[in-house]
């Protein structure tokens, strides 16, 4: 497996992910609209943009875990069963630390459907 790929992939994606964060984190300091309706709205936009950082910030975390993963040389492994994860997987969702079975177990357990 190309594991410096992914690590591209993944740094790319993190520069990406905190220049994102770094915009919506400079939007909430920006002055607020002295006008009632306007600050209506931007309360509204706000809790978008909270929301938005906090995916980011899940995302982030992920990528550092999968940037750990490559340094420790266990990048590409499943976390949870030891077997690897594959490469079409992978390609979609780089910072997955499961592959397409576990990870259809944890989504199931999650959801309370057996």
């Amino acid at each position: 497996m190309d594991t410096a790929r992914y690590d591209g992939i993944l740094r790319a994606r993190k520069a990406e992910l905190e220049n994102r964060l770094n915009r919506i984190e400079q939007d909430f300091v920006t002055p607020r609209n002295p006008d009632d309706d306007d600050r209506a709205v931007e309360r509204n936009n706000d809790e978008v943009l909270e929301e938005l950082g906090e995916t980011g910030e899940r995302e982030l975390a992920a990528i550092d875990a999968a940037l750990g993963r490559i340094a420790a040389g266990t990048f590409g492994i499943c976390t949870r069963c030891g077997q690897p994860i594959a490469e079409k997987r992978l390609d979609a969702v780089p910072q997955t630390p499961l592959c397409q079975t576990c990870a259809g177990e944890v989504s199931r357990d999650v959801s309370g459907k057996v």
